[in-house]
């Protein structure tokens, strides 16, 4: 396939690098959390995140996604807490790692000003715009947008009995509607990405209907990421406890790759970027690593 020319969408450019429509990219989540869901404070340190972030890169993630605040209720972190957690350390990655791609997962634009500041290169707006600032400080800085639809909810609030006449025709509208807010604000087109928010706003069903349906999403030309890793859609579909998602997140992972989806936010990097490079070879877009079977 021409990698300008992959269904109708354009080159994604963040920072130093240039990703081609048919490239699939990883997005390694690095949480700055003393009680993230996954990793249960893991790389709350900064010596641990840092080191995370060195593993992820070597094992070919292109977007490292730092958060402060995790996604579920819990303690109340406001800003100046945010700031502690992830202010400075958006600066120590770009001094190890000056071609990498830095995201900061954050729906509130003070936070955002300061760590464009540092070597943000995209912000990753989870929770759908309820910062309208948010955008305006991307289209300032330059840098790159996500347009996630989080089911017109506050940050940190759990989804109940969400109800959707149509839930991919909601997504669709909303992320759209926040992508052209931002084009309209000074974003750069070539910057933006939409994300249907798997689990944000929603119950499994939900999510697994956004999954099925992913081409309506990219139907409109603006790059998809996903963020699928680990979540609850996963655990009730096969019915196991967090640490037994991995093989339904890289089965979803894979389905959302050959229905076009982009970029993919990820925990276990190393299983991500493989199965991403199979989806990627079997549709023609990759070559082999090796090729001796039947020729030596």
């Amino acid at each position: 396939m021409d990698g300008e020319v992959v269904r109708g969408q354009r080159p994604l450019r963040l920072g130093r690098r240039v990703f081609a429509p048919a490239e699939l990219v990883v997005m390694a989540i690095v949480n700055r959390t003393p009680d993230s869901f996954f990793d249960r404070g893991a790389t709350y340190g900064e010596a641990e995140a840092l080191a995370a972030v060195d593993r992820a890169v070597a094992d070919g993630a292109g977007i490292i996604d730092v958060g402060g605040v995790k996604a579920a209720p819990g303690e109340e972190v406001d800003a100046a807490e945010e700031l502690r957690r992830i202010g400075g350390f958006v600066a120590a990655i770009r001094a190890r790692h000056a071609d990498v791609v830095i995201s900061v997962d954050t729906w509130r634009a003070e936070v955002g000003r300061v760590v464009a500041g540092e070597g943000a290169d995209l912000l990753n707006d989870a929770w759908g715009g309820v910062d309208p600032d948010l955008a305006a400080v991307a289209a300032a800085q330059d840098i790159g947008l996500v347009c996630t639809h989080a089911g017109h909810l506050p940050p940190r609030t759990r989804p109940h009995r969400m109800t959707y006449d149509d839930v991919v025709a909601d997504i669709v509208t909303t992320t759209v509607g926040l992508a052209e807010r931002a084009v309209a604000l000074g974003v750069r087109p070539d910057a933006i990405l939409v994300d249907p928010g798997h689990d944000f706003g929603k119950n499994s069903r939900h999510s697994l209907e956004a999954t099925r349906r992913l081409p309506e999403m990219t139907a409109t030309g603006w790059p998809v990421l996903v963020a699928m890793s680990n979540k609850d859609f996963v655990g009730e579909t096969l019915d196991t406890g967090v640490d037994g998602r991995l093989e339904g997140t890289l089965a979803a992972t894979a389905v959302s790759a050959w229905l076009g989806a982009r970029v993919f936010r990820a925990h276990q990097v190393a299983a991500t970027v493989r199965a991403l490079r199979m989806v990627s070879t079997i549709r023609g877009d990759t070559d082999l690593a090796v090729a001796r079977r039947g020729v030596v």
